[in-house]
């Protein structure tokens, strides 16, 4: 892996809330171990809580994945700015709790891409330039729109930032072929490897192992076109 994600709080569909001494109580010694094994270890802080971050960032990691943008505290783009460090921002409507009830949009790729410039703009206003945008598969959004975001996902190539897909297990395999997150490897390189081909360039997995071989092979034929 190029870096290992690190989160304490989970943002699955419904997940219940974790106060934030919880999630630094949860977060801070698993920095320190992994970072005492593995001291070249590059760490990916998943968190959207701007004190969480800068405690992480200031305990060795290098970056911060927030799935709200910074819309869920007001202080967290301020925070990354004095950081220096790299900002990944996901889309998501609502929030972890409430996001998959009933998502529904006009125009999804208008709606997010107008999402994108505006969080863009804003990151730009406290001068925050390393930034990689994050579309959001499974977070307030319903198979439709998860399908129809990896298949075009080059539309937000026209942002001029790098793009992570992360659909590592999620359930939108279940609800195309029946399996249990368990059985869900396959489904996920199929998702990975489109989205590659499509724009994205990284790519946020839980078997790292795996991903790293099936991309091996997809570039050495990709070298024989």
């Amino acid at each position: 892996a190029t870096f290992i994600d690190i989160g304490a709080y989970s943002s699955k569909p419904g997940a219940d809330f974790v106060s934030e001494d919880e999630e630094l109580a949860r977060i801070l010694p698993i920095i320190t171990r992994v970072l005492k094994e593995f001291p070249e270890a590059l760490l990916s802080i998943d968190t959207f809580r701007s004190r969480v971050a800068k405690e992480c960032i200031q305990m060795g990691a290098a970056l911060i994945n927030d799935i709200s943008a910074g819309k869920l505290d007001d202080t967290m783009l301020n925070t990354v700015a004095d950081l220096h460090v790299p900002y990944i921002m996901m889309h998501m409507r609502g929030t972890p709790q409430t996001m998959q009830k009933d998502p529904k949009y006009t125009n999804l790729f208008e709606e997010m891409e107008a999402f994108f410039v505006e969080r863009i703009a804003k990151a730009d206003s406290f001068d925050i330039k390393d930034i990689v945008l994050d579309v959001g598969i499974g977070f307030g959004k319903s198979l439709e729109d998860n399908l129809s975001l990896i298949h075009h996902l080059a539309h937000f190539k026209k942002l001029h930032k790098d793009i992570l897909i992360g659909a590592s297990r999620k359930s939108m395999i279940d609800k195309v072929s029946s399996s249990s997150v368990e059985e869900r490897l396959p489904g996920t390189l199929t998702i990975h490897l489109k989205a590659y081909e499509n724009g994205a360039c990284i790519i946020r997995t839980h078997d790292v192992k795996e991903h790293v071989q099936a991309f091996k092979v997809h570039q050495a034929i990709a070298t024989q076109l």
